[in-house]
């Protein structure tokens, strides 16, 4: 069985973060393990409060993993801090970590900051290097890219700026155009659309944590980059058309739509 960490804050409400990212991994019938970032306090409507773990803990949980339990695949999601960061980036190094999927996870859903302004360039110059895939929505691309991000034209100049400065292969997602769901794939040969019609929902949470985590599945298992996004991003249409719909916001995506 391929195993894949999570390295990510949870979500009580069950929608986003640790929570939907063990729900994909256990879809994909992989063995899911998790380090927790932060604790946070949130559900459709948004986020009330954000508990950072200790950085010494995150390291305890880090450690535990990797000396028993070596995952095939690694999908960092939100990381609020400099410490915290810093000092996972150093690890995963030790470790000799591979097939790394960072998720930039700046901005919740609802709108919600929840990466503080110091961590930014220590994502940018720390953790990013190490990845083999970063996966930003729009809003994230626009933080990092310093210039706005609004099209399809303005995704292409993204990710040539990000293919800059980082070896790793970029997706932007495309989830918050006006007019379709592309997303764009850039891996220093050539640009690669993943064509995807809007889906009518407004049930939305966590499907940066989703999309993710099901790339990390598909490397996990041995598909190529376009091959594993591909898939991917079939599951997470196929989780919001099958339309759940709880709470009061934007819901959560049903994760189990596969299963019989």
């Amino acid at each position: 069985m391929k195993k894949i960490l999570t390295i990510a804050g949870s979500d009580c409400s069950g929608g986003a973060g640790i929570q939907a990212d063990i729900k994909t991994i256990t879809a994909h019938k992989m063995y899911a393990m998790s380090v927790i970032t932060a604790l946070t306090a949130q559900n459709t409507t948004g986020v009330y409060g954000v508990f950072e773990v200790p950085k010494d803990f995150v390291i305890q949980q880090l450690e535990a993993v990797f000396t028993d339990i070596y995952p095939d695949a690694v999908k960092i999601g939100m990381v609020s801090s400099e410490a915290i960061i810093n000092t996972l980036a150093d690890k995963l190094k030790e470790y000799k970590a591979d097939n790394i999927i960072v998720d930039p996870v700046m901005i919740s859903t609802s709108g919600s900051r929840l990466l503080k302004e110091g961590a930014v360039q220590s994502l940018i110059t720390k953790l990013m290097p190490l990845a083999n895939l970063i996966t930003p929505n729009l809003a994230e691309a626009e933080s990092l890219c310093g210039f706005s991000i609004q099209n399809k034209e303005d995704m292409l100049k993204g990710a040539a700026k990000l293919s800059e400065w980082f070896q790793a292969d970029i997706l932007i997602k495309g989830g918050h155009l006006k007019d379709c769901s592309d997303d764009l794939l850039y891996t220093k040969r050539e640009f690669h659309w993943f064509e995807q019609s809007k889906v009518d929902t407004l049930n939305t949470h966590g499907t940066g944590c989703t999309l993710s985590s099901a790339i990390a599945c598909n490397l996990a298992a041995g598909l190529d980059m376009q091959s594993s996004i591909r898939s991917a991003k079939e599951y997470i249409t196929g989780a919001l058309k099958a339309g759940l719909n709880l709470g009061k916001g934007n819901g959560p995506l049903n994760h189990c739509w596969k299963q019989k």
